[in-house]
């Protein structure tokens, strides 16, 4: 019997995605990586890449614990780093981007929390990880869908750790600044990346959520922020 731990990582196909695969791969975890694109993965540990997910919808959560749980026989934890980034001054905004980030960043993490609680309740063991973000405590400019759905986010997360910690199970947050990207790099030509948090770093704080030396740790949102 694989003693390892087993963790679901969304949005796997992203930076950060990757980073985190690589990172928990290097610590021995068996991964199952999901995400609308196919993720790679050229890790050493026992992974499942599935691509073509829409966490969107409740069935694709509910298949996606499904497929870890066919071929791990066990899920110790979720990181749920599906989501997106719209920049839209209000003046210009329309509801269609509001219902589009909530979407993303909100709905996704909902519904593999309900796919997964059921499997974590039954066990009384689990973790939770979600991607909150800097902007969930004060909103900048062209911020404002991004910046509610991401306190959304960590209320979720709040709400989830307040009712299932007399489980064992445990749900925090990472609520990163800038992340430094290719995309955000194109975006912001003119600012220092070395200011910004790299995928790497906050792979590494994901991980410490999800070991046993934060087991004290639930319902609260961790700033990593750089030098942002």
């Amino acid at each position: 019997m694989n003693s390892s731990p087993v963790a679901i990582i969304t949005g796997a196909a992203g930076n950060l995605g990757q980073a985190v695969a690589t990172h928990l791969g290097s610590l021995g975890y068996r991964l199952l990586l999901v995400d609308l694109n196919q993720p790679d993965w050229e890790g050493e540990s026992d992974a499942v890449s599935i691509g073509n997910v829409d966490l969107t919808l409740p069935e694709h959560a509910q298949e996606v614990v499904n497929q870890a749980w066919e071929y791990f026989g066990q899920i110790d934890a979720v990181v749920n780093i599906a989501g997106g980034f719209v920049w839209e001054r209000q003046a210009e905004s329309s509801l269609d981007t509001w219902n589009l980030q909530f979407a993303m960043n909100v709905q996704t993490t909902v519904n593999m929390c309900q796919a997964i609680l059921p499997q974590f309740q039954d066990q009384q063991s689990g973790v939770i990880v979600n991607i909150g973000a800097a902007a969930a405590g004060k909103a900048l400019e062209g911020m404002g869908a991004y910046a509610a759905a991401k306190s959304a986010v960590l209320r979720l997360t709040e709400a989830l750790a307040a009712e299932n910690k007399h489980l064992g199970i445990r749900a925090n947050a990472v609520l990163p600044s800038i992340l430094d990207t290719p995309a955000n790099r194109e975006a912001m030509p003119d600012s220092d990346p070395a200011d910004w948090v790299s995928p790497e770093s906050l792979a590494g704080v994901i991980a410490f959520l999800l070991s046993n030396a934060a087991r004290d740790i639930n319902g609260t949102g961790i700033p990593v922020t750089g030098r942002v």
